[in-house]
C-alpha cells in the first residue's frame, strides 16, 4: 500500500531551491500522493530512497482523483498514473489488500496482550502476559488460550467504502471471541459466530469510508484441566483503499500463470512452487507433498495403516467380497525396504445378516420392515394386536453404509474421500493424508415418533436416545468428538475423548424432536496413528419412571433456583464463579433448571435463546466470569453441564441407587428432624465419570430461612463435588419444615393478678415445623388473689387456736375432778363399820356434790357461779341420823 505524505512537505526539487548549489542529483527516488484535500484532489510528487538532499526530481503534478482506483488484477502505475495488469507471479485486489501469509506479523499489524483482572490481591499468580499473543502459524494465525487477553489490530484508511473479509476456526466457547470496528460511525461488535465448525468459515463485514481500526481480541476463562482450542484466523482481505502502487507476489506454495490475476492458485498434489511462481514444479517419484505445498517431503514406506478394505454389496448367493485399497491420496511408496504390499482382493464371505428392523429381499439386500412389524434381522414379525413396534435403527452389521449416513474427510474443505469404512461388525477410521484431517461420520434422523403411551406430561423430557460402542487406539495423541446438530444448524460438540479409550459404550437423551444429526470426528496429530472405531449404535424410545407422591410438599421449590459459589481464581488469577440451577421436583413434568452458554451471543440484542447452547435439568452447572472483570457489557456464562437429568427418588436414608450423602458434609445442628434427601443422576458420560454424574440435594428444615432459602455446599468441596462426579448440595428452607401441629406447642400460665389469670401458647424450641395451626389465643380467667387466702387462712388459724385453748381448759379441768373422786372413793372405802352409810341420794346428780362445787368453785368464776346456783336450787341436804 502506498505511504501517504503531508501537503506541506519539502519537495526535492531544485525550482527556488536555495540549497540546490553542491546537491548530487537524485538517481532513486519514487512516487507518492500528496494528502487529499477538501476538493478531494491532491499532488503527484518524487520522493528520493535515501535521506538528504538531492537534485534532479520531477516536478510535482496533478495527481488523479481521491475516488480514483484500479479493478482488481491490476495496479497503479504511479509514473503515468494508469492501471496496469499484475505481471505472472502476481496478483491485485484493486482496491484492496490482502494479507495471507503469517511467517511474521504484516506491516501495519500490532499483536499485543493485556490482563484484565482487576483483583490484584493474586498478583503474584498472575504470570506474564507479554507472550499471550497471537502466535503466528505460516498460513493461519492462532489466539492465546489462557486467561489473558490476546488483541490483534490493524489500522486502514479508506477512500471509499469497503469490506473487511477473513476466514475463522471457533471450536471452543471456554474463549471468547470478539471482532469489532472502531470508526466515525462507532460500529457494533460483531458476534454472530458460527460456533463449533471444524473447517474455516468466512466472514465479511462492511467497512465505512474514513479511519477504521480493526481488532480481533480473545479471551480464554476455561477452568478445567482441558486447555480451550485457540481461535484460527487467515486469509484477511481488506477493500476500499482506493488503489494499490504495486501487485502482491503469489506466495510459496501457489502460482499463477496469466496476466492480471487477483488471486493465486494453489499448487495440486506431488508439486510444489516458490515465491512469486507461474508455475508448479512436480516432485521426484520418491518425493510427495500436500496441495499447497513449497516443497516435497520423502514418501515412508507403506505400511498396514495405509490400506483399507471394504465390502461389496451382496449378491444373489448372500456373498460380499472383500476388496482392499490404498488410502487416498497415496504418499507411501512400495519400493522402500519392510514396505507392505496390497493384499489381493476378490475373496468372498458371506454376507452378515441384516440389521434389527430389516430383513433380506431375493436380492440379498436388506430393506425395512412395513409398518406394524419387527424383526431381529432375519424376517419380519407382525406386532400381536395391542402392541405396537418400538421404531428406531440398530446398526450391529456393517456390510454397507447405511443410507442415512455419509462420510468424508475434512481438512479446511470438505474432500470426496471416504473418511470412515464399513468392517463387518463395525466401522473405522480410514487413514487421512494429514495430520490435520478430520474423519468425519455424519447420521441424520429427520423426526422421531414416541410411542402412544409415552405421555406429554411425564416426568421425562426424553424423546429419544442415541447408544453406541466405541474405542480409541492411538500410539501418539488423538481425539474422538461427538458432536450434535438440530435443524440442520452447526454442529455442536457434546462430548470429546483425548488419546486412546478402551470399548465403552456412550448415551445421549434427545430432548427435542426435529431434525437431529449426529457428527463423529476423530483427529490425528502424527501420520500413522492407530484408528477409532465404533461397533454399533441404536436410537431408542425411553419410557418415564413414575413419579413419586410425598407425605409432604415443598410448593415454592418447583421453581428454579439459582446461586453462585465461588469466586475461584484460575492459574493466572482469573476470577470466576461456579453457577449452579436447581429445579427440585420440575414443574408439572418440565426440568426447570436452564443453564446457558452465551459466549458467541451476549452481546446481540433481540437474538432468539434459541440460538445459544443451553442445557434444562433438574441441577445444572455453568460457569460465570463478571463483567467487570471481563470489561464486557454483560456477564459471560459459558461451559453449562447437566448434573441431573434423571430423578431417582427421595429418602430419609443416606444412599440410594449407589448415590451416598455423607452426613459430615452438611453437620446438623437438630437431630430431631432427620434432613430429606432427594437423589438425582444424569446421562451425560464423561472420560472421568464412566457412569455419568449424580447429585444428591439435602433439604433441612429451617423456620428462620424463609421463601426459597439458602444453598450451600459443602466446605471440605466448595466446587459442589469432592470426586467430580457426585454433586452434594444443602437447601434450608422453612419449606421444608413439616406442618405445625399441636403437639409443637405448650401453655404458659401466669400468676393471679388483680383476681385474674392469663394462660399464653408458645412454640416449643427450637421450632420444627410451619404453616398447619396456628397458636391458640391467649385465655384469661378469674381468680383468687394470695390476699383473700392469706386473711382467710390468718382467721382460720386464729379460731382454731381458740377452739383448742379452750378445749386444752375443759379436759384439764375434767381431768381435776376425777382425781378428786378418786381420792374420796379411796377415803370412803377405809371407813368404819359402825358409821352410818351417807344418804344415797340427795337429789345431786353424781359427780356434782356440794362439796365438789365448794372446792373447784371457790373463785367463783361466772360459769361456776352458774352452776351453783343452779345445784343449790335442786338439792337440800339431810341431817345424819346415828343409832
Amino acid at each position: 500500500m502506498v505511504r501517504k505524505i503531508n501537503n506541506n512537505h519539502n519537495y526535492n526539487s531544485n525550482h527556488n531551491n536555495p540549497w540546490s548549489k553542491g546537491c548530487l542529483p537524485c538517481s532513486e527516488y519514487h512516487y507518492e500522493y500528496t494528502a487529499c484535500n477538501s476538493q478531494g484532489s491532491r499532488w503527484r510528487v518524487a520522493v528520493p530512497h535515501n535521506p538528504g538532499l538531492c537534485t534532479g526530481l520531477p516536478d510535482p503534478i496533478k495527481g488523479t482523483k481521491c475516488s480514483f482506483s484500479c479493478k482488481a488484477g491490476e495496479f497503479l502505475d504511479m509514473k503515468n498514473q494508469s492501471c496496469m495488469p499484475c505481471a505472472e507471479g502476481t496478483y491485485s485486489l484493486g482496491t484492496g489488500i490482502r494479507f495471507d501469509e503469517w511467517d511474521e506479523l504484516p506491516h501495519g499489524f500490532d499483536n499485543k496482550a493485556t490482563n484484565l483482572e482487576i483483583d490484584y490481591s493474586f498478583s503474584e499468580s498472575l504470570g506474564n502476559c507479554s507472550l499471550s499473543t497471537w502466535s503466528l502459524k505460516g498460513d493461519y494465525i492462532a489466539s492465546n488460550t489462557d486467561e489473558c487477553t490476546a488483541t490483534l489490530v490493524y489500522a486502514v484508511n479508506l477512500k471509499q467504502s469497503g469490506t473487511v473479509s477473513f476466514e475463522y476456526i471457533y471450536q471452543d466457547s471456554s474463549i471468547v471471541f470478539e471482532f469489532f470496528i472502531q470508526n466515525d460511525q462507532c460500529q457494533p461488535t460483531v458476534e454472530d459466530w458460527d460456533l463449533n465448525c471444524l473447517c474455516f468459515e468466512h466472514l465479511q463485514v462492511e467497512l465505512s469510508q474514513g479511519n477504521n481500526v480493526l481488532f480481533w481480541r480473545t479471551t480464554a476463562f476455561s477452568v478445567w484441566s482441558k486447555t480451550p482450542k485457540p481461535v484460527l484466523v487467515r486469509n484477511i482481505e481488506i477493500t476500499g483503499v482506493a488503489f494499490t502502487s504495486e501487485c502482491f507476489p503469489c506466495k510459496a506454495g501457489t502460482y499463477t500463470a496469466k496476466l492480471g490475476s487477483s488471486f493465486c492458485q494453489p499448487c495440486p498434489a506431488n508439486s510444489y512452487s516458490s515465491k512469486t511462481a507461474t508455475s508448479c514444479h512436480q516432485c521426484e517419484p520418491a518425493m510427495y507433498s500436500e496441495p499447497g505445498s513449497a516443497s516435497c517431503k520423502p514418501r515412508p514406506a507403506c505400511t498396514d495403516k495405509d490400506y483399507f478394505y471394504t465390502h461389496t454389496a451382496c449378491d444373489t448367493n448372500g456373498e460380499t467380497q472383500l476388496m482392499y485399497k490404498w488410502a487416498e491420496p497415496k504418499i507411501c511408496s512400495e519400493e522402500l525396504p519392510g514396505s507392505v504390499e496390497l493384499p489381493a482382493s476378490g475373496v468372498k464371505t458371506t454376507c452378515p445378516p441384516c440389521n434389527p428392523g430389516f430383513f433380506k429381499t431375493n436380492t440379498s439386500s436388506c430393506e425395512p420392515c412395513p409398518y406394524g412389524s419387527y424383526s431381529n434381522g432375519s424376517g419380519c414379525i407382525n406386532c400381536t394386536v395391542g402392541t405396537e413396534p418400538a421404531l428406531g435403527f440398530e446398526y450391529k452389521w456393517w456390510n454397507t453404509l447405511p443410507a442415512n449416513m455419509e462420510t468424508t474427510v475434512l481438512n479446511g474443505v470438505l474432500s470426496a474421500v471416504s473418511g470412515w469404512e464399513v468392517a463387518g461388525d463395525y466401522i473405522y477410521t480410514a487413514a487421512g493424508a494429514s495430520d490435520n484431517d478430520f474423519m468425519i461420520l455424519t447420521l441424520v434422523i429427520p423426526g422421531f415418533s414416541s410411542p402412544q403411551s409415552v405421555m406429554e406430561d411425564s416426568e421425562s423430557k426424553e424423546i429419544a436416545r442415541i447408544t453406541f460402542v466405541f474405542e480409541t487406539i492411538c500410539s501418539m495423541s488423538c481425539e474422538l468428538y461427538f458432536m450434535v446438530g438440530v435443524n440442520s444448524r452447526t454442529n455442536t460438540p457434546v462430548e470429546t475423548w483425548i488419546g486412546s479409550k478402551g470399548k465403552q459404550s456412550y448415551t445421549y437423551i434427545i430432548e427435542k424432536n426435529a431434525t437431529m444429526s449426529f457428527t463423529w470426528a476423530f483427529q490425528r496429530t502424527a501420520y500413522h496413528e492407530p484408528v477409532g472405531t465404533i461397533t454399533s449404535w441404536g436410537t431408542f424410545y425411553s419410557w418415564p419412571a413414575p413419579q413419586l407422591s410425598f407425605l409432604w410438599g415443598v410448593p415454592s421449590l418447583s421453581n428454579s433456583t439459582s446461586f453462585l459459589v465461588g469466586p475461584s481464581f484460575t492459574t493466572k488469577g482469573l476470577k470466576y464463579f461456579h453457577h449452579f440451577n436447581i429445579s427440585l421436583c420440575g414443574n408439572h413434568g418440565r426440568k426447570m433448571a436452564t443453564c446457558t452458554d452465551n459466549v458467541t451471543d451476549m452481546h446481540i440484542l433481540g437474538k432468539e435463546t434459541e440460538f445459544s447452547k443451553s442445557t434444562s435439568s433438574y441441577v445444572c452447572q455453568s460457569i460465570i466470569v463478571p463483567s467487570d472483570v471481563m470489561a464486557y457489557k454483560s456477564v459471560v456464562s459459558s461451559q453449562p453441564v447437566s448434573l441431573a437429568d434423571r430423578f431417582v427418588g427421595v429418602t430419609r436414608e443416606t444412599t440410594l441407587d449407589n448415590i451416598t450423602s455423607f452426613p459430615d458434609y452438611f453437620p446438623a445442628e437438630n437431630v430431631g428432624l432427620p434432613d430429606v434427601i432427594f437423589f438425582y443422576r444424569s446421562s451425560d458420560v464423561t472420560q472421568t465419570c464412566s457412569a455419568g454424574r449424580a447429585t444428591a440435594i439435602r433439604v433441612r428444615c429451617d423456620p428462620l430461612k424463609p421463601h426459597s432459602g439458602v444453598l450451600s455446599v459443602p466446605s471440605k468441596c466448595p466446587e459442589g463435588t469432592c470426586d467430580g462426579c457426585t454433586f452434594h448440595f444443602l437447601w434450608e428452607t422453612v419449606e421444608a419444615c413439616p406442618l405445625c401441629s399441636a403437639d409443637d406447642y405448650h401453655a404458659i400460665i401466669s400468676a393471679c393478678v388483680g383476681g385474674i389469670q392469663r394462660t399464653t401458647y408458645v412454640w416449643r424450641e427450637p421450632k420444627l415445623c410451619s404453616g398447619g395451626i396456628s397458636l391458640p389465643d391467649q385465655k384469661v380467667s378469674i381468680c383468687k388473689s394470695m390476699d383473700f387466702w392469706l386473711k382467710v387462712g390468718i382467721s382460720a388459724g386464729t379460731c382454731a387456736a381458740i377452739l383448742l385453748t379452750a378445749m386444752t381448759c375443759y379436759f384439764w379441768k375434767k381431768n381435776q375432778k376425777l382425781e378428786y373422786k378418786y381420792s374420796k372413793l379411796v377415803m370412803n372405802s377405809s371407813a368404819k363399820d359402825s358409821e352410818l352409810p351417807a344418804a344415797d341420794s340427795c337429789a345431786i346428780m353424781e359427780g356434782e356434790d356440794a362439796e365438789d362445787d365448794l372446792i373447784f368453785t371457790s373463785k367463783n368464776s361466772l360459769f361456776g357461779k352458774i352452776r351453783a346456783f343452779t345445784t343449790k336450787v335442786r338439792c337440800f341436804v339431810r341431817p345424819s341420823l346415828h343409832v
